[in-house]
């Protein structure tokens, strides 16, 4: 009889990338529906010009430039491509949109080695690009319409966000200023009936896409939980120190890229941290740096810089968070 020795794994989960993948574009599908519905056909050309524009770049540098097996049907790429689309305003133009999917895969993914050699998270490289770029283009925010909007003459506004940005800097007490009713109320920042990217409508829709997402077991609680535990947690201590000045922790929660960021986007297998302890302390990080960037930085949103920053520490923390070894 012979005795067969073989390298681990030796009990196979089931898990493929493609199925992981293609299951994380089923749970973004309700996001979707909910940004059409709110911006019509221009969340419909954006995504689709993303997707394709991701896909083709891809293929085209495996193909040629690395002579590699093109693997655009893994579904990596088209998840950027969503992701990306989730990150732009729905008016953005066409070209700018393929600019952004070049640096996402050409920089961001393929530079490294491609799937599993990244260290950024490839949409979000794509996203910060160009919003460094073209500023303007990128907060440029279209109101709400539905399919009576225009994608290339939308109405156009400014985000929760930004507007509660504008109020602190000129000196407007909070309390007073968000019970006027300036802001879009609670009812509507869940629904996503405001100005904002794709991703940033329809919290509801992205927190069913979780329940999904974990009921497959395609990512785990640790890093989502966390992130939105710190945001609570770390809002609500300032808020309670002065809340003219601090918004409360829910408008946090509801308002901008915040639950496409902790859901979507942190949870990247790549660039998150392998052990349970480790995605903690990455969540936590997380959500240190989107408030400390929302209430202090330049910009009113600060999710996609505090996961690439984090992105940074990830095989810092993976190092230091090792699990126990078998005996």
């Amino acid at each position: 009889m012979n005795l067969l020795i073989s390298p681990s794994p030796h009990v196979h989960s089931g898990d493929t990338i493609e199925k992981n993948m293609y299951g994380v574009l089923i749970a973004l599908i309700p996001a979707f529906i909910c940004s059409v519905l709110f911006f019509g056909m221009g969340a419909v050309i954006v995504t689709l010009t993303s997707v394709a524009a991701c896909v083709f770049f891809e293929y085209i540098i495996q193909k040629l430039l690395l002579k590699q097996q093109p693997s655009v049907f893994d579904g990596s790429a088209i998840l950027t491509g969503v992701l990306l689309a989730f990150n732009v305003p729905s008016n953005l133009p066409v070209w700018i949109i393929i600019i952004g999917a070049l640096v996402a895969i050409g920089i961001g993914k393929m530079s490294f080695g491609g799937l599993g050699c990244n260290i950024f998270n490839p949409a979000l490289v794509g996203r910060v690009f160009l919003l460094i770029s073209f500023p303007v283009q990128m907060t440029t925010w279209p109101l709400p319409q539905g399919f009576a909007g225009s994608y290339t003459d939308a109405l156009t506004g400014a985000t929760p966000l930004g507007m509660l940005k504008e109020a602190v800097k000129s000196g407007q007490s909070l309390t007073e200023w968000m019970a006027a009713g300036t802001l879009p109320d609670y009812k509507n920042m869940l629904l996503g009936n405001m100005g904002g990217s794709l991703g940033e409508v329809a919290a509801l829709a992205l927190l069913a896409g979780f329940l999904f997402m974990l009921f497959r077991k395609i990512i785990t609680w640790h890093i989502p939980v966390t992130i939105f535990a710190t945001i609570i947690l770390f809002s609500g201590i300032l808020h309670l120190c002065n809340p003219d000045h601090f918004a409360n922790p829910l408008f946090h929660l509801l308002s901008g890229g915040m639950m496409l960021g902790a859901i979507f986007m942190a949870t990247d297998y790549v660039t998150s941290p392998m052990t349970p302890k480790g995605m903690i302390i990455f969540g936590a990080g997380i959500g240190i740096l989107t408030v400390v960037i929302r209430i202090f930085g330049a910009y009113p949103e600060g999710m996609s810089f505090a996961i690439l920053i984090m992105n940074a520490f990830t095989p810092l923390i993976n190092r230091y968070c090792k699990p126990a070894r078998f005996a």
